[in-house]
Order: C-alpha cells, then structure tokens, then sequence
C-alpha cells in the first residue's frame, strides 16, 4: 500500500555521485528545489548553482550542519558507519520529511534459484544492510534495493572491452539511470514510510546473451566462454512498477543499448 501524493519540499541529494546527478536532473525538470551534498562539492557538482552545492561528508560531523533542514532526503551512499548514520538521521530527519536510502540487491543472498522480490529475506548480516535497516525501521526510510546501473557515460559495451565482465551464463539485473532517478522521486511521493523496493527493469539477462548481442551487432570482440557456479539473480520490478504506476522509460536493455551506442 502506498501512501498518499504530498506536496514537495526542498530536496537533499546526499552523496551526489553518478546516479544522483540524475536525481538531480530529474529533480529539476519537476521544479523541485535540489540541493547536492559532496566531499569536494565545488570539484564535482558544477552542475549545481553555487547556492545549493552542500559540503557533507558523514565521517565529519562537522559538515552536518551544512545540510539543509526540513527536507526530504535520497541517501546515495552506503550507510556506513552504523552508528555516524543513525546519529546523522537522528539530526536531520523532521517529523514531515522522508528519507530514501539506496541500497543494494546484494543484500539478497546469492545462489537463489526462484524469481526475487521484495518478500525474499535478505542477509542481516552484511554491515550496509543491518544499517539500511536501522534507518528503516526507526525512521521510516524507504529502502531502494538497485540493480546495476547503466546509461550515458556508464555503458555496459565499456564493460565488455575493458574485460570488466565474464561471458558466462550468470544471470544481471539493469536499470537504465533515468528510471531509477525517476523512481526515487516517486519514492518520495508514494511509498509508505518503511517499505522496501526493488528497482530493476525487470528483465533479467544472462551474459552470454549480451555480450553475443553487442558482437553480432556492434562487432564488440566477444570474451572467451567462461563457466561459473554463481547463477547470478533473477529480480522482479513488478511491485515498484504498480504501486508507483510507473512506465519505464527504456524497458528493453538492447533497446537502449543501442541507442547509447550510436
């Protein structure tokens, strides 16, 4: 169940690394008022007017206070350490804000062999976990658990030439980066506080497949066939898809990796 559309406040993009600079985009084409935080903001967030760069870094708390109050928050980073981040939200989060952390589907343990979603357990056990789920469960975050990220600048071909993947059998979940900015926003404004998401383009692939398709069609040299015991994971969007009625912009991965190619 989601909760019901609110009217926007100011918005905090901690840690505004690849994918927040998409938030932030995002933010701004819905007229949102987008403040970026970051280590070196003046280096990495010319992109951002002057007034709403925001020097943060969690290990200093003496930066905290740089962020603005009364506003709803995307937390792009691990949440780590417990205790900096419990003690970071315990200053910052107001009683009307919200507050967005995305995680990683990495907290789903390996080897599984149904469809994943958002009523499969997670590992506890892993430090960035146990801390997302602190901030869930005493300040109401809603927790994104992301697939891997894609798009301009981050394109899965640049992975396959520079060796970074394996041309075997095991199983990836993407998401384009628009649509993930384009979720977190609608986090903000449809899902109850303490819920927990998937976000993926629901599309599970093997890599096989992709690196067969951007050989036969971009004759990007095809890796050696590799064998591996790790499956990989097969995750489903369908939840986030409904409760936040969203239509993914880029639904087809080779859609739209042939469209960052060209």
């Amino acid at each position: 169940m989601t909760a019901p559309s609110r009217a926007p406040v100011p918005l905090v993009i901690l840690g505004t690394g690849y994918v927040g600079r998409f938030i932030h985009q995002a933010a701004q084409h819905h007229g949102r008022v987008a403040f970026a935080t970051s280590r070196a903001p003046d280096a990495h967030l010319s992109f951002v007017q002057p007034d709403r760069r925001v020097l943060y870094d969690l290990l200093r708390p003496e930066t905290w206070r740089h962020v603005p109050a009364r506003a709803d928050v995307i937390w792009c980073f691990p949440a780590l350490p417990e205790d900096g981040a419990t003690r970071f939200a315990q200053r910052i989060i107001d009683r009307g804000s919200r507050l967005v952390v995305l995680g990683s589907t990495a907290a789903f343990p390996p080897g599984l062999s149904d469809v994943i979603d958002e009523r499969t357990p997670i590992d506890h056990s892993i430090p960035r976990v146990a801390a997302e789920e602190r901030l869930r469960t005493t300040f109401g975050a809603i927790i994104l658990r992301l697939a891997g990220i894609y798009g301009p600048d981050r394109h899965v071909f640049d992975w396959i030439r520079r060796g970074k993947i394996t041309n075997s059998q095991k199983f990836v979940n993407l998401v384009h980066a628009e649509d993930a900015a384009e979720l977190c926003l609608l986090a903000l404004q449809r899902a109850s506080p303490g819920s927990a998401y998937i976000v993926s383009d629901g599309q599970p692939r093997r890599w096989t497949e992709i690196c067969r398709f951007a050989e036969e069609r971009f004759q990007i040299p095809l890796p050696p066939p590799m064998t591996t015991d790790d499956v990989g994971k097969r995750l489903s969007s369908r939840k986030i898809l409904s409760d936040f009625k969203y239509r993914l912009r880029h639904p087809d991965l080779f859609t739209a990796l042939s469209n960052l190619e060209s």
